[in-house]
């Protein structure tokens, strides 16, 4: 059975009452709270915080409340309430922060090819910048790199494809990320390092698995697709290991201060 813990049970309140709420209104307000790159006109400080208790969908919303309800209540029995909190919004902003720092080293890249090839819009420029930084979309506009290519000087090639770049770099800098996952994420690794060997049983494939290797093994996917993910999955990867790299230090700085930690 489940266990309604009082912090575990607020989060799970706000972040269902916050998902209905967010549910019915434009995607204008939404954008104010959901969290930007910080190379956006749209990145807000107060985004770091709001963005945590915002989800896409609904099954985006119900995997996050799971795990949080699934690991959650017995790390808050051992540390009460208060340094539960204190913890999960501490994971969600490291997990923020690593996000960000990766996102601007990968969108800064992108942005200035973007400038270079603005100076010099020419159809070698173009199929280098498609090459380079969206090779992603290549399928879908192959028809207008077929043209352009049997046609270099047309100037309104030249503007298609100004316009092409324009609006999928703007599509990049702007994309907002939203959802608990970093945090919850620092929830399951803290769960891991205190209880290791408690056995989870897994539903697919529905097997019985210590938490330290269920830790582990989402850990190292985590790197694996953070490093080698698709650019359209559509997943903050790196927000997952922040929170989990995040959850680790803390942990390791709590333990430190005590002789008797849990």
């Amino acid at each position: 059975m489940f266990s309604f813990t009082p912090a575990v049970r607020t989060l799970l309140l706000v972040n269902v009452l916050v998902y209905f709420l967010t549910s019915s209104v434009r995607e204008e307000v939404i954008d104010q709270f959901a969290l930007h790159s910080l190379l956006s006109q749209q990145f807000n400080i107060i985004q770091l915080i709001t963005h945590m208790f915002m989800h896409g969908n609904f099954s985006h919303l119900f995997s996050n409340m799971l795990g949080l309800l699934v690991f959650g209540p017995l790390l808050e029995k051992t540390w009460g309430a208060s340094r539960f909190l204190t913890f999960y919004l501490l994971t969600g902003l490291g997990a923020a922060a690593l996000y960000l720092a990766v996102n601007y080293y990968e969108t800064a890249g992108l942005v200035q090819a973007f400038e270079t090839y603005r100076a010099n819009p020419t159809n070698g420029e173009f199929i280098g910048f498609i090459n380079g930084y969206a090779s992603s979309i290549y399928d879908n506009i192959e028809p207008f790199i077929q043209k352009f290519d049997a046609d270099p000087e047309n100037p309104a090639y030249i503007e298609g494809g100004r316009k092409i770049l324009t609006a999928y770099v703007a599509t990049q800098v702007n994309t907002p990320m939203v959802g608990a996952s970093g945090a919850i994420f620092g929830v399951l690794m803290a769960f891991g390092l205190l209880f290791p060997n408690t056995q989870l049983f897994l539903l697919f494939p529905p097997i019985p698995i210590k938490a330290k290797y269920l830790v582990g093994a989402y850990a190292l996917w985590e790197i694996y697709t953070g490093v080698y993910r698709a650019q359209a999955d559509g997943v903050a990867h790196f927000a997952h290991i922040g929170g989990m790299l995040f959850a680790y230090i803390i942990i390791k700085v709590w333990e430190s201060q005590r002789k008797t930690f849990y």
